[in-house]
């Protein structure tokens, strides 16, 4: 039996070394004991007089393992590193195995490192610096509890975000502290040791009651997300009822504020936007999908193409557009004779949405609650975009434009005024074409997609 000690929960060159040195020497799972410091094993008990683990030779392995591995070892989970350690025993003689979405273990996995990446956007929405003074001058100083071990790894996040501040991050386990140029490590606080407020919490209270948009706001998922040990670190909690209650007139105008605060950046205010989409739990797709798959595009396109979901390869990818019906799509806006580097394109449903039948993830149409619960994204890109033109391809599209149910067969072919400006140009999504069985209709379907796409552009205003 052989007894790996990992020097600190969240070390993962120290479990990379050790399990590449045991994985070389043909060392098995269950021989393996993994532990953290001086505490008891992660998976079995402890065992005396372990040898060490016999040096080999490293060995290659895919890039997701690593990506993976890299996440999950920052979880909680007692028996992460025994769990890694068999899939890459595994991996040694099933190389495709990461491919292979149905896999117990490697869903396992996924799972542990979901909850970790969303640990990980937790830290960085609701950590609330206050306010104080040391020998140094101002220091700001916040408390956090995290539910996974993701303080270090997220602290060159804080780094670039306040790289000119003084600030300490205290949570139970471990602290960090940035002095603008060195960050050190300190041990575990309480939340007594940090302030409990300060000059700065009314400006940012009156910031907070500017940018608030009810529209973004489900009761069910915010206490889901964001539990009440946050809240209570958070002064802008507090006016949630009465800005709830009187701010839906102001809606329509967050994302203007947005580019006044951001000094009318609306390049990063879309940067912005997509760091936060991708924490989204506004409906339950977010927990089998790979990752959201936001929008992509110039912030100044006069053309927004809108889709339905990301497929399965998008949900890999990360970027829209990039499958099958992808390579349709850029054929058809190649004979249009639009450039795709010009025009913004993104989805209706930010997660893809899918069954499992066996090793296959198959496409499945998104409910008008999930259309609903994404409108809010949408919204916010037309804001910050301003098309000229948007082009909806299917009646999901069209219904997250509109927020009712749109009949293709009606409407397209002509242009229709949008909420808040420009024309939106319905037609068909590219995956209905490769769907067509009859080769005849296909290339008839085909050609009247790109008259849709050509249509669309020659509605642009020149510009200059």
């Amino acid at each position: 039996m052989h007894v790996v000690t990992i020097p600190q929960p969240d070390d993962f060159d120290a479990w990379r070394d050790a399990a590449r040195s045991l994985a070389a020497g043909g060392v098995a799972p269950e021989e393996v004991v993994w532990q953290v410091g001086d505490a008891p094993g992660d998976l079995f008990a402890a065992v005396a007089d372990a040898g060490p683990a016999p040096p080999g030779p490293s060995f290659a392995v895919p890039r997701a393992f690593i990506d993976l591995a890299k996440r999950a070892i920052l979880a909680r989970e007692p028996e992460r590193f025994a769990l890694l350690y068999t899939l890459l025993v595994r991996l040694r003689h099933e190389p495709k195995l990461m491919d292979d979405r149905a896999d117990p273990l490697v869903r396992r996995l996924d799972t542990i490192a979901k909850d970790v990446r969303r640990d990980i956007h937790k830290m960085r929405a609701f950590v609330r610096f206050r306010e104080v003074a040391d020998d140094g001058g101002p220091r700001f100083v916040a408390w956090f509890e995290p539910d996974h071990h993701i303080v270090r790894v997220n602290a060159g996040f804080f780094i670039d975000r306040f790289a000119s501040m003084r600030w300490s991050i205290l949570t139970p386990e471990v602290s960090i502290h940035w002095d603008g140029t060195t960050l050190t490590e300190g041990p575990g606080a309480s939340k007594a040791d940090a302030p409990d407020g300060d000059p700065t919490e009314e400006v940012w209270k009156t910031y907070y009651a500017n940018i608030f948009n009810p529209a973004r706001l489900k009761i069910g998922a915010m206490l889901r997300e964001m539990p009440r040990k946050y809240w209570k670190n958070m002064p802008e909690t507090a006016l949630v009822p009465a800005l709830i209650a009187g701010a839906q007139a102001r809606e329509s105008g967050m994302i203007e504020t947005a580019r006044d605060t951001i000094g009318g950046n609306s390049a990063a205010a879309l940067a912005a936007l997509r760091e936060e989409a991708m924490g989204c739990t506004r409906c339950p797709l977010y927990k089998p999908a790979t990752q959201t798959v936001f929008g992509e595009g110039p912030v100044d396109a006069a053309m927004m193409v809108v889709g339905e979901q990301p497929g399965d390869q998008e949900d890999l990818a990360g970027r829209p557009f990039v499958g099958p019906a992808g390579q349709v799509f850029d054929r058809a806006l190649a004979e249009a004779q639009v450039d795709r580097s010009r025009v913004y394109v993104t989805n209706a449903v930010k997660h893809f949405k899918f069954e499992q039948r066996g090793k296959r993830r198959i496409h499945s149409k998104p409910g008008i609650g999930e259309i609903d619960a994404c409108r809010w994204w949408i919204d916010q890109e037309r804001l910050l975009v301003k098309p000229q033109v948007t082009v909806a391809m299917g009646a999901t599209a069209a219904r997250s434009l509109f927020g009712r149910t749109m009949t293709i067969g009606r409407e397209r072919g002509r242009a229709i005024d949008l909420p808040g400006g420009g024309v939106a140009w319905i037609t068909v999504h590219p995956s209905y074409l490769l769907r067509l069985p009859d080769e005849v209709q296909k290339a008839e379907e085909y050609a009247r997609f790109v008259d849709d796409l050509r249509a669309a552009a020659a509605m642009l205003e020149p510009v200059g």
